[in-house]
């Protein structure tokens, strides 16, 4: 049989109101503190009181009737705002961070608004080979020693590109260090954090939205192997954030303000990849911790209005929502799907070399001098890149630039030196579907500046990504993907074309066909890449296709992204998000990590048998300077409340922060509350003498069912109800008398203990049967448990269990 039994201490009904009986509410009692986890039960009964109320009373008048019809729309109103918000400052970031990228090089003389692209958009002068020149558009060297070209002219243009890098980066960097430290970094590790029922106060606020969004332009156009999709997300969410103030409804509830954020984060990645179902399916895949379907719902008109604002401020003038949106002409072939998944294989090995390179360095960081000095760092970091950045074009480019130009077919209109083909004389006319034909030099010595430009990603971006300014890893991952995959689609398609009569091309690739696309195999290697690092599988591949227009290449995505995933969970189950949230402590239990160990909720609970024992509150028998006493001398968040010392049976519990606020409140509105008055959770007062001070009641902010699980329950069980409920604690009973306490720290320090130290002693086919041994043998006598940290008889247990019972006994508060 099992063992494990759930209880509700008091009535059943009493959930429902959890902050009863009181004439007025006591102003505070509810919050949270800083770095504190939200109760999501309490949140969810608070609401429902709420909407029963509003219910109640919407018939009485047409007031009530509309304030109802205003709370029920507050959501979409939230959603849509946040949505137009996201959508406006994403367009202001694309259109600021592109010029400020072209700034480094030169300036247009004829606008000083206009980026080069723009600066010779108009221009007559023009020529099909260097479409980018144009008289409009000055370098710094023609402005500065008047040369356009020689070693006199690269010299200045190379010690202009360094100034401008060092100057934004140092400028980002002392913004965000000045201003709003929480504006550094990607983001999302704290958003997954927040929307778990995490309190970082000021992460999602104003000054954070300001200074982020400003840097993350600074950031970008320093040149940095960083992107702004990751920050984009947090800016979405900072809106939210902001916004979702203006509605009492999610103002008052933490609870409610997450499904808010939930839909920011959708409409984040929206206007990032101009993805609006990719985005939805990332904050329900990646993100959200708990994402009901009207979330769904909100999360999807959200990033439509976003998507709707960008599209309509058209930042790339392409009339598309993505710099490097591409489409494609030719089919794929089923033996492609061998390079696929070769470049999935190297999508994982990337993944997890960068997750444990980058989280070493961060580790480093923290623990040496050298995190005591992020400007120095961000300054160090901006100037090597920048030195080694300039010589090599695809370097030098802005990523999203570079990776637009790997993602490009080949067409006849086409002036990169990737595209340096040798033409085939015969050829009489220009069709969009170019045969494959030989490579030529321009290719090659493309291949060689690609293979420098990888290795200088992939070693740049491990000591990027972490560093204080706003960084994004979507494009650094996808850049690093599509180089290696162009160089392995221009290497399949030679092979094709010199070996067209192999076996495995001969079906296929017959001469003068055009056969292999390797701009496809730079968007594979891109998902492959991205996968690896983030291990995100369905929204990736969504956001891929949407970002290509290519419906049928959904296949080589699924297999390049899940072959990256497998590879890269052989080297270890967490994507680099978690693996941030585990090195900076936040407590977060990841629903994707399966218990598999066999210890009970009596192993993890506090107090250990070397603690002092559980600090206790009586149910009638305390006063106020008792209760004030125990608050000072300990730093838990809440307390048991018991019958009495003798009876040890459970009441109720009561937070820390809830009494501290009750008992402040009513020393200031309620006469004759002094020290030695009593304090009361009964229902009813019990008599006191004559000439005793006036008791304080404080049932009305005692939970009076808080969960309980017996000390029996199997901690799989346990965690599981910690992660489906959101609980902050859990009270362990014995036959109704308290035990301990189980918080959430204490499974977290306990899950990171197994991990560490100690492997599972029974057989794996133990864990795959959800089965509980019952506690005594045929034979009636006690059975012996097997788990991780110890191996003893019940019968022990049971003396350990009276021996703690005997020790709270003798309490003494």
């Amino acid at each position: 049989g099992t063992h494990y039994t759930m209880t509700n201490g008091g009535n059943i009904n009493s959930s429902t109101h959890l902050l009863d009986l009181l004439d007025e509410p006591i102003p505070g009692v509810g919050t949270y503190d800083d770095f504190h986890t939200i109760d999501w039960v309490r949140e969810k009964c608070k609401d429902r009181e709420r909407h029963r109320r509003i219910n109640s009373k919407k018939k009485e008048s047409a007031w009530e009737m509309t304030k109802s019809l205003y709370d029920a729309w507050s959501g979409w109103l939230v959603v849509t705002l946040t949505g137009l918000a996201s959508g406006a400052l994403a367009g202001l970031i694309d259109i600021a961070a592109d010029w400020m990228t072209d700034l480094k090089e030169g300036i247009c003389l004829s606008a000083l608004w206009f980026n080069h692209e723009q600066c010779c958009w108009g221009s007559n002068e023009t020529t099909f080979e260097e479409r980018d020149k144009c008289p409009q558009w000055k370098t710094w060297a023609e402005l500065i020693i008047g040369q356009a070209e020689g070693p006199g002219s690269y010299i200045m243009n190379y010690i202009m590109y360094i100034f401008w890098a060092l100057s934004f980066a140092f400028l980002a960097v002392s913004l965000v260090k000045v201003f709003a430290p929480y504006a550094c970094g990607s983001g999302i590790p704290e958003i997954k954090t927040i929307l778990s029922g995490f309190i970082i106060r000021g992460y999602l606020g104003k000054w954070t939205l300001m200074i982020k969004t400003i840097t993350l332009v600074l950031a970008v156009a320093s040149g940095l192997s960083l992107g702004k999709e990751g920050p984009l997300v947090h800016v979405a969410c900072c809106c939210g954030n902001i916004f979702s103030y203006l509605f009492p409804k999610y103002s008052t509830n933490e609870a409610k303000k997450r499904e808010v954020l939930s839909a920011a984060s959708a409409a984040g990645v929206s206007v990032a990849f101009g993805a609006p179902i990719g985005g939805v399916l990332f904050s329900l895949e990646e993100v959200s911790y708990y994402f009901p379907l009207k979330t769904l719902w909100r999360s999807f008109f959200a990033a439509l209005v976003a998507a709707f604002v960008l599209r309509s401020i058209n930042p790339f003038g392409n009339s598309r929502l993505v710099l490097f949106y591409v489409e494609y002409h030719t089919p794929w072939y089923l033996f492609e799907l061998l390079p696929f998944i070769l470049l999935g294989v190297f999508g994982g090995l990337w993944g997890a070399f960068f997750i444990r390179a980058n989280i070493a360095w961060c580790r480093r960081r923290k623990s040496t001098k050298f995190g005591k000095y992020p400007v120095l760092e961000v300054i160090i970091v901006a100037a090597i890149t920048a030195v080694i950045a300039f010589p090599n074009p695809y370097t030098r480019l802005n990523t999203s630039e570079l990776i637009k130009e790997l993602f490009t077919d080949c067409g006849p209109l086409e002036s990169s030196s990737l595209c340096d083909y040798r033409n085939d004389m015969n050829a009489s006319k220009i069709v969009d579907d170019i045969p494959d034909r030989p490579a030529g030099t321009g290719v090659y010595s493309a291949i060689w500046q690609l293979c420098l430009a990888l290795i200088f990603k992939i070693i740049m971006t491990v000591f990027t990504f972490g560093i204080k300014v706003p960084s994004g890893l979507f494009i650094p991952s996808m850049a690093i993907g599509a180089i290696a995959g162009r160089i392995v689609g221009i290497a399949v398609e030679q092979l094709a074309y010199y070996h067209h009569d192999w076996f495995i091309f001969k079906e296929w690739c017959e001469v003068g066909a055009d056969c292999i696309t390797p701009g496809l195999y730079a968007m594979v290697g891109a998902a492959a890449c991205l996968g690896g690092v983030t291990r995100m599988t369905v929204s990736l591949v969504v956001i891929v296709f949407e970002l290509t227009g290519g419906l049928e290449y959904i296949v080589p995505l699924m297999a390049a992204v899940m072959t990256s995933k497998w590879v890269g969970d052989a080297f270890g189950r967490e994507g680099i998000y978690e693996a941030h949230i585990r090195l900076n402590g936040y407590p977060f239990l990841d629903a994707k990590e399966e218990f598999t160990h066999t210890t009970l909720a009596a192993d993890v609970m506090r107090p250990r048998r070397s603690d002092p024992p559980l600090a206790v509150l009586t149910q009638d028998n305390m006063t106020v300077e008792d209760i004030e006493n125990l608050i000072n001398e300990t730093s838990y968040n809440g307390f048991p409340v018991i019958m009495s010392k003798e009876s040890q049976r459970l009441v109720g519990f009561a937070l820390r922060r809830d009494l501290t606020i009750a008992i402040e409140s009513a020393r200031k509105k309620q006469e004759g509350i002094v020290g030695s008055s009593r304090v009361c959770f009964a229902q009813h007062t019990p008599s006191l003498p004559a000439e005793s001070p006036r008791p304080l009641k404080l049932r009305s902010i005692l939970d009076m069912s808080p969960f309980t699980v017996t000390d029996h329950t199997p901690m799989e069980i346990v965690v599981d109800i910690f992660r489906k409920l959101g609980l902050r604690q859990c009270l362990v009973t014995h036959n109704g008398i308290v035990l301990g306490i189980i918080t959430k720290k204490n499974i977290l320090e306990h899950l990171e203990q197994l991990k560490q130290h100690v492997e599972p002693l029974a057989p794996p086919w133990h864990y795959n049967k959800k089965r509980y041994p019952p506690s005594y043998g045929p034979d009636g006598k006690p059975r012996p448990r097997l788990h991780n940290v110890q191996l003893k008889p019940i019968a022990e247990e049971r003396e350990e269990a009276e021996e703690e019972v005997h020790l709270l006994n003798s309490t003494t508060i």
